[in-house]
């Protein structure tokens, strides 16, 4: 779920009514860039397990997704794209994306990544029950009911007997708490192409990571220069599948109105803990299967109910 789990991206009309509104052709996507997302938390998790630090293994991941980004987008639809009516909120955005980005990299070196992902489906429900002082939405009872029984989930889950390591399950948190603020802000940002959100956010992360590597790079460098083939091959991926994720995200919302892909999106588990279970042999226990359960299920309904409640009603 890394950079997140999202609803990251909004359609925009005229290119929503090129390609039509296809249900099915939405519902595909969007569950192959949870594939691409979780292929992506889990690379990034091997690296570091080889020695990779958090810094450097997020600055290749934001450099190559920049790079491949502007190679498919500038070509086909020129500077333009690059121009934001919003920019101040475009930088706060790529600014609490890097932090949830970091985040959640963070829990994964110390949690399992199916558990780490379920944690993270938290943040959805923490936006829409804040909603009403943050966004200034009408108060709903049924999403302060989704949010704590998400809650309850989450507590299944990181219970003392799971083992989880403590400040893996708080960076956890804050991951889902960092996440929640990226959605919202997200909102700001609505008004501009979706592919425009997504250069400046990876354009922000670049800029911000490259700042930092001269002080970097001289400590990670005698680990780079032990790493074989195939971990930088899987070091430059972690850039490939955040492009990918995002970019199949985009497209998915442009087939199908986001409230009916919404419950789609917790299937991302099935992906984390497939790779899981994979590349470290980690699959959830029995009791951690119920409080994932819990998450996506409260968070899933929610979605549903919504959806029931805003379509239009024929007198």
């Amino acid at each position: 779920m890394s950079d997140a789990t999202s609803g990251r991206s909004t359609s925009t009309a005229p290119l929503s009514a090129t390609l039509g509104v296809k249900p099915l052709a939405g519902i595909i996507t969007l569950i192959l860039s949870t594939w691409a997302l979780s292929g992506l938390d889990a690379s990034g998790k091997w690296v570091m397990a080889a020695g990779v630090s958090l810094w450097v293994l997020c600055w290749v991941r934001y450099t190559v997704h920049l790079i491949l980004v502007l190679a498919l987008v500038l070509p086909s639809r020129g500077t333009r794209v690059l121009r934001s009516v919003r920019p101040r909120a475009q930088l706060l955005r790529g600014a609490v994306m890097l932090l949830a980005t970091l985040f959640f990299f963070k829990a994964l070196s110390y949690l399992p990544q199916a558990e780490a992902t379920a944690i993270n489906f938290l943040a959805p429900l923490i936006v829409l029950s804040l909603a009403p002082w943050l966004l200034k939405e009408p108060p709903r009872a049924s999403r302060w009911v989704a949010a704590a029984v998400g809650f309850a989930g989450v507590l299944i889950v990181i219970r003392p007997e799971a083992g989880l390591p403590p400040i893996g399950v708080m960076w956890g948190l804050l991951t889902a708490c960092t996440f929640a603020c990226q959605f919202m802000v997200t909102r700001r940002v609505a008004v501009d192409d979706p592919m425009t959100t997504l250069i400046w956010s990876g354009a922000f992360g670049t800029v911000a990571l490259s700042v930092t590597m001269p002080m970097i790079l001289p400590q990670a460098l005698p680990t780079l220069r032990e790493l074989d083939a195939l971990h930088w091959l899987v070091l430059i991926s972690t850039g490939v599948w955040g492009a990918l994720g995002h970019l199949l995200q985009i497209l998915a919302y442009r087939y199908a109105p986001a409230s009916l892909l919404a419950p789609f999106i917790y299937i991302q588990i099935v992906a984390a803990a497939t790779l899981g279970w994979l590349v470290w042999g980690q699959f959830p226990d029995a009791f951690s299967w119920v409080g994932i359960a819990v998450i996506c299920g409260s968070g899933a309904s929610l979605a549903v109910w919504e959806w029931h409640a805003r379509r239009p009603r024929i007198a």
